[in-house]
């Protein structure tokens, strides 16, 4: 799906989406195609939706966005510490 087809679906929700074809280009991420995982009244639910899915499939590129947006921009950042599990 576009994003102007989430937003039209989905008014005024967050809405966790799983990207499925994606590029980068001077640190943007745009999303050319995307599906809809899951949607929520809730902040805060939206946020434990993500970390439950984010936990379980770690390859996968998933995002929360609220569809009150016209256009969603995702900037990259670079971790570069320590990670602990």
């Amino acid at each position: 799906m576009k994003w102007s087809e989430i937003c039209n679906r989905y008014p005024s929700h967050f809405v966790l989406v799983e990207a499925l074809k994606a590029v980068s280009s001077n640190r943007v991420r745009t999303i050319e195609e995307m599906t809809v995982v899951e949607s929520y009244d809730n902040p805060l639910q939206a946020w434990e939706g993500y970390k439950r899915h984010h936990k379980e499939n770690l390859e996968r590129e998933f995002y929360v966005f609220h569809t009150s947006k016209q256009e969603i921009e995702v900037i990259e950042e670079y971790f570069s510490g320590v990670y602990r599990a």
